[in-house]
């Protein structure tokens, strides 16, 4: 035999073993046996590296570590669930799926249901090409993850390679560690002096992102499949069969997943896993109950970011009895005071929890806290940790503290504080003040306003402390000098920072609205405040009237944003954003003008460069106009992946569908002229 189909058989009968042990739990070969083989792969590969494969079960050890973890786009965006909590909950959600397949001409449709564990883990995305397993990534926000293949390879239970594939495959699943392992992983880090990790899911998500895939290879990660995104060349009927196909080809597929056939056997399912719960080996916070028929599914859609025939039982959220030590209160962007709980350190849901919400002051006076009492609190999955209301017991005690309440000057800059008539909020109405300031610059520098990248909460706190910053105006002033005499900021990450900064200039008027940090004006009405006015000065110069006839503005609304405009502090902003070069106009033609005057578009599913934001603000800035219903009156549907009912809708009413490239042809400069080009289909 040749030293080439020696290292092949040894690769198989590797791959074979290691499905036996990893996958199925039933070993044909000790540890001894099975790393002799091992052994043997490793001295061939060595002496002759050209042999070496991809899917070589020796390609597990981890390698080099990576500097970064790049973006990967998602080609079917990893849904979210929505949630049930009760038996009623989730018979409303099969009353619902009926009531929209009767309206697509289905009539009592047979439901074929599939209830999975949830686990309290970190969704990722495998994708291999030829049966090879070649890159995988985190769910992200659910349309664009982190690549994470260096530390995937290093999972013993992810096939590197899969026989009898299709061309292209995507797996889905949950990296996840048991809590057996957990625990001896914390045992080993205290040994160490290191310090441990607070819940086995922080600890899969901590390593699965980490840089070094040493540190992956010495953690024991494991991953259950649940489902199948992306595939070609493979068709299958149900989600069921699905995994079996995932069973069958190496994949762990957990072994108590059913499939039901009524709403009482899912119930029941749902309930049994509930009392269950706390005897399994890993942490689960609920059971995923599924459509099984693709069709059905195809049929039903999905609603936001939700597929409608996927539905999350969540189990019980966890509470605990800890003392309220005292209430402090933060300062919001608009100088709304929030109050929060200092609490006695309790565990719960598998964290330590210090800190907790009080909402808003008049919540806190209606559960009737105070300082000193014994309180119940909640923690519900990754929910921030909220009190509910003090013990029973607590109410009864006779030397118990006065009702909290707002502080009369504000902790941070000293204003008194007001209390508008119609708020729930006592306010601190000093827009300069340093606590409402770094609200504001963070939100300015956020994702949907000027979407700074490279500043969020820290930097923007270090810059704040440090005096370069006070305004928003202030970012436009900091060179790479000044922010390389700070912590974590060398010649190329400031040099980058301050050219981020820079080519936020050029955002849209819109954004710059939302950015500004006015009170009622968010990314929408920011949007359409840009649309009527087209200019600073226009908006500036209008009365509440006048702003009131801006879609979606109604006249309180109308008179709260008049009234922030022609505040002193704010004029002065916006002069100094004039000043540093921030767009302060809307580009390109007038409403009724531009090549796209007239049309209508609705936007669906999720497009392969553009987001939501920028096709909507694409086709506005060529006179068109985004809705979000479609009718026989829409001229355009733009659909991307996932696109749900409006695609079906389109297609019945026979309005063209655009995809992405399609769109861009439709718009300034793009080729052919809309005249020339026909509708197309994603």
């Amino acid at each position: 035999m040749t030293v080439e189909a020696r290292a092949a058989e040894l690769r198989d009968q590797l791959h074979h073993h290691g499905y036996r042990y990893y996958v199925l739990d039933d070993p044909e070969l000790g540890d001894d046996e099975y790393d002799a083989l091992l052994d043997e792969l490793r001295t061939i590969e060595a002496a002759h590296p050209e042999l070496v494969t991809p899917d070589s079960p020796t390609q597990r050890i981890g390698g080099e570590p990576v500097s970064s973890l790049p973006k990967v786009r998602h080609e079917i965006p990893m849904l979210s669930l929505a949630n049930a909590r009760s038996e009623e909950e989730l018979r409303a959600w099969v009353a619902r799926m009926r009531a929209h397949l009767a309206r697509e001409g289905i009539d009592d449709p047979a439901f074929e249901f599939v209830c999975e564990p949830k686990i309290d883990g970190l969704a990722i995305s495998l994708r291999y090409e030829d049966g090879i397993f070649v890159q995988g990534a985190t769910r992200g926000n659910g349309e664009i993850g982190e690549d994470v293949t260096h530390n995937l390879r290093t999972i013993p239970t992810i096939p590197l390679r899969i026989d009898d594939a299709p061309p292209v495959l995507e797996v889905r699943g949950e990296i996840y560690m048991s809590l057996k392992d957990f625990a001896g992983l914390n045992e080993r880090r205290a040994e160490a002096g290191l310090s441990t990790f607070m819940n086995p899911r922080n600890a899969a998500a901590g390593t699965i992102r980490q840089l070094d895939p040493k540190l992956a290879k010495d953690r024991p990660l494991s991953m259950w499949s649940y489902g199948i995104g992306r595939v070609d060349g493979l068709r299958f009927a149900g989600h069921w069969e699905a995994l079996e196909w995932l069973r069958e080809h190496g994949f762990r597929v957990n072994a108590d997943v059913q499939r039901l056939e009524s709403e009482d056997e899912v119930v029941a399912q749902c309930l049994a896993w509930q009392e269950r719960r706390g005897n399994l080996d890993f942490e689960i916070d609920g059971v995923v109950v599924k459509v099984s028929d693709l069709e059905l599914q195809r049929r039903l859609g999905v609603v936001g970011r939700d597929p409608r025939w996927a539905i999350a039982w969540k189990f019980p959220p966890t509470t605990k009895v800890t003392t309220l030590k005292d209430v402090m209160w933060n300062v919001g962007k608009f100088g709304d005071l929030h109050p929060f709980a200092i609490l006695e350190p309790v565990h719960v849901g598998g964290v330590t929890v210090k800190l907790a919400t009080l909402h808003n002051e008049e919540d806190l006076a209606r559960k009737d806290l105070r300082v000193g009492d014994e309180v119940i609190v909640l923690r519900a999955g990754d929910v921030i940790p909220q009190v509910l209301s003090p013990a029973p017991h607590a109410v009864e005690r006779p030397d118990r503290a006065d009702p909290p309440r707002p502080p009369e000057h504000c902790r941070t800059c000293g204003t008194k504080t007001v209390k508008p008539p119609d708020s729930v909020f006592t306010k601190c109405p000093n827009r300069l003040c340093p606590e409402r300031q770094w609200q504001l610059l963070k939100h300015f520098v956020s994702r949907g306003a000027m979407d700074i990248d490279g500043l969020g909460e820290k930097q923007v706190s270090q810059l704040q402390q440090a005096g370069l910053v006070t305004t928003a105006a202030d970012f436009y002033r900091l060179t790479a000098e000044q922010l390389m005499e700070l912590d974590r900021y060398g010649e190329i990450s400031a040099n980058r920072t301050v050219q981020n900064v820079a080519d936020s200039r050029e955002r849209p008027f819109g954004r710059v609205l939302f950015a500004l940090g006015l009170e009622e004006v968010g990314f929408v009405t920011g949007r359409n405040l840009a649309q009527r006015f087209r200019s600073i000065d226009a908006l500036l110069a209008a009365s509440a009237e006048d702003i009131e006839q801006t879609p979606g503005v109604g006249p309180k609304m109308a008179e709260k944003i008049h009234e922030q405009l022609a505040g002193g502090q704010m004029r002065a902003l916006i002069e100094d954003l004039r000043a540093v070069g921030v767009s302060m106009a809307l580009e390109g033609p007038p409403p009724g003008e531009g090549p796209l005057a007239g049309k209508t578009f609705v936007l669906t599913g999720t497009l392969p460069d553009l987001t939501r934001e920028e096709a909507t603000e694409r086709i506005e800035g060529a006179g068109g106009r985004v809705t979000s219903g479609v009718s026989r009156k829409t001229d355009y549907v733009v659909a991307g992946a996932s696109p749900g009912s409006k695609l079906e809708k389109a297609e019945r009413l026979g309005v063209p569908v655009l995809d992405e490239a399609g769109l861009l042809a439709l718009l300034p400069h793009g080729a052919p002229p809309p005249s020339a080009l026909p509708p197309t289909r994603p």
